[in-house]
């Protein structure tokens, strides 16, 4: 087995346990700010997080995002085999934050 893949596997559990919740902005309020982060240039577009993050989601299927303004950071949500899986990724940078069933 690759090396990195075991790590990966191996510390996967600890990440997921270190994921906290994200804060939730009211209805039609995180999109009417995740518009004024983009414009202002301090987010990347979810065009651009779903294209680094569907991939590695394989055999999921993808339910839809949100947007936390508070945390600048998007939360896709899947289904797999039964489990919902949330993905959290920092807006800012692409960079997945956690990962949680």
């Amino acid at each position: 087995m690759n090396r990195t893949l075991l790590i990966s596997l191996l510390a996967a559990p600890a990440m997921i346990a270190a994921v906290p919740p994200l804060a939730h902005a009211g209805p039609g309020e995180a999109q009417g700010e995740v518009r004024k982060d983009l414009r202002a240039g301090a987010v990347r577009s979810l065009r651009d997080i779903e294209k680094r993050v569907l991939p590695m989601m394989a055999g999921a299927q993808y339910l839809g995002p949100e947007y936390d303004p508070l945390a600048m950071a998007y939360r896709l949500k899947f289904i797999r085999e039964g489990h919902v899986v949330f993905v959290d990724v920092d807006a800012r940078s692409g960079d997945i934050i956690g990962q949680r069933r």
